[in-house]
């Protein structure tokens, strides 16, 4: 029989307005008195959580900021779970708002976690937004967002200001309501003008000497503190945890972050802005972000609209060889400066060499033994002699940290980059999508070993029934598959197995496919709708540009004009 333990037992109504931290964290204490399974009862209405009585916990997480970016990698904890088996969060409907820098959720080392049922905002989001009202000849006239709370100063310097944070510049991106789209911009509007000038107050006007941002009446710019110093949430050394229900509205830094854990799934996840709260976007980095997983992650059922890069990204990590202690030794070092100091290999874990300049994998081992020399460099001891081909570049993976992926009957929408990223070895199904005017690629196959060194290689990608509408542009193809290899042929591919069918692509330019070093290419029964005026295509390999490929079947697709 479940157990249940309710809030309204610990003292804490909704709709308060008080720190609702130690009231949770007791509830929380009150849950381990219990045989699992056992469900926290949440009171549908508001709480608000608070960062001074928060949980200050030390996290390295990847993708996040480098040693210089963010010396302190503490996070801000809204709600902790450690340690846990058998818990259900069940918030009723209601909703969670943040308060300052936070990671609203940390699940660490727990099983059977169930968070369902609620939805999670900030007061004051980090992202700070302004409507374009008029443009003149060397100046823009902006009406900025109720809750964009801004500074200027007797200079005409603007801070933009929080709950105990503050910013100038940072990266900058334009949402353009006309078609739903969000895309990063070269110019920062604040930055690059050379006054500010406050016409009433929230209402700005910005002076350029000489080039403007390209921009129209109506259009939103969004600006923000580059530092991914929290995240959205954290899943991290724990197993079976499922979301379902769950709204996220705005996220500091990255995603809902997936770091060594197994089967985690999302089910009718709303992660885009709170229409209410008239804001145009809901994170500054990846919707979720999945990292060194195994099992199953599933994600399905989902909206995700609002972000500053990719929906979904699921990878590996490649760490580089740096030195070889001994015959059955090596040391490995984390390259990418926003990725380093978690425990990136444990005692079973298979691992693989892979050459650098070609991505194949040359030498299998087991780990006998992790010693960490500092954050970013490790020490393996394996069951066998390290091979003696081993060249300058050349990384390892772990094999076993490797998961299957399911995404299905998801819409992703306003996302400037790609929708789906995706290198993993073993099966992944995307199907039943809508992906609507991606700025990039709307999915991504990599792999790469010398810049963001995510691995790996995929063996079984099937990709169908999904809509692409007007994804991607010239630049990008609809479908990329592009292993970061040096070198490459098609007797040695990187990636094999990936089938593409039954898909609609509604196209606006472009091609359909791009693919480089894979091999057994399906490209089935998809339906390609070209523009009138747009390039005349008489069979779907005109669409599709290959380097490297082989065992590549074209059949059964179809072009219309629209």
């Amino acid at each position: 029989m479940e157990n249940t333990v309710h809030m309204l037992d610990v003292g804490l109504k909704p709709d308060l307005g008080v720190d609702a931290v130690p009231y949770f964290r007791q509830a929380i204490e009150q849950l381990n008195a219990y045989d699992s399974p056992v469900t926290l009862s949440i009171a549908k209405g508001r709480y608000d959580f608070y960062p001074e009585h928060a949980a200050k916990v030390p996290y390295y997480i990847t993708n996040t900021a480098s040693e210089s970016e963010n010396p302190d990698v503490s996070k801000t904890i809204g709600l902790l779970l450690k340690g846990m088996k058998g818990i259900t969060l069940d918030g009723n409907g209601s909703l969670f708002v943040f308060h300052g820098k936070m990671t609203p959720l940390v699940i660490d080392g727990c099983d059977n976690i169930q968070i369902r049922n609620l939805s999670i905002d900030f007061e004051r989001a980090t992202m700070s937004e302004m409507v374009v009202e008029s443009v003149g000849c060397h100046h823009l006239d902006v009406r900025v967002k109720p809750d964009s709370w801004y500074e200027l100063d007797q200079h005409g310097v603007l801070s933009w200001v929080g709950e105990g944070w503050r910013y100038q510049g940072g990266p900058a991106a334009q949402y353009d309501p006309a078609n739903n789209t969000i895309r990063r911009i070269p110019q920062h509007p604040i930055m690059d003008a050379v006054k500010v000038e406050e016409l009433e107050p929230k209402r700005l006007r910005l002076h350029y000497a000489e080039d403007m941002p390209d921009t129209k009446v109506g259009n939103v710019f969004q600006l923000r503190d580059g530092i991914r110093d929290q995240v959205g949430s954290f899943v991290v050394r724990s197993r079976n945890v499922t979301w379902s229900k769950v709204g996220i509205h705005y996220m500091h830094g990255l995603g809902i972050v997936c770091q060594f854990s197994e089967n985690v799934a999302f089910d009718a996840m709303n992660m885009k802005p709170r229409p209410e709260s008239g804001r145009t976007c809901a994170g500054f980095a990846d919707l979720i972000h999945v990292s060194g997983c195994r099992g199953l992650i599933r994600v399905e059922n989902s909206d995700f609209e609002g972000a500053h890069d990719d929906a979904i990204n699921v990878h590996g990590t490649h760490l580089r060889i740096v030195d070889r202690p001994s015959r059955n030794q090596v040391v490995v070092r984390f390259m990418h400066e926003q990725t380093y100091g978690f425990e990136p290999f444990f005692t079973g874990d298979v691992v693989e060499f892979i050459r650098a300049r070609t991505l194949i994998p040359y030498s299998c081992h087991t780990v006998e033994e992790v010693s960490r020399m500092d954050a970013r460099d490790w020490q393996l001891t394996l069951d066998k002699q390290v091979p003696d081909s081993i060249e300058e570049h050349d990384v390892v993976e772990n094999v076993t940290w490797t998961p299957q992926v399911s995404i299905d009957n998801n819409r992703f929408a306003c996302i400037p980059t790609r929708g789906i990223l995706v290198t993993t070895r073993r099966k992944v199904v995307i199907e039943n999508n809508r992906f609507e005017r991606t700025g990039m690629s709307a999915i991504l196959i990599a792999d790469d070993a010398e810049s963001w060194f995510e691995s790996g290689m995929v063996r079984d990608v099937t990709i169908r029934k999904n809509r692409f509408l007007a994804c991607g542009n010239e630049d990008h193809p609809v479908i990329l598959i592009a292993p970061e290899n040096r070198e490459g042929s098609a007797e040695q591919p990187v990636h094999q197995h990936v089938r593409i069918e039954d898909n609609r692509f509604e196209m606006i330019a472009g091609d359909i496919l791009h693919a480089k070093s894979t091999s057994g290419l399906h490209v089935l029964n998809n339906e390609l709708v070209v523009p009138a005026s747009g390039k005349v295509l008489s069979q779907t390999e005109e669409a599709v540009r290959l380097q490297a490929c082989s065992n590549v079947v074209f059949g059964g697709n179809g072009i219309q004009t629209d």
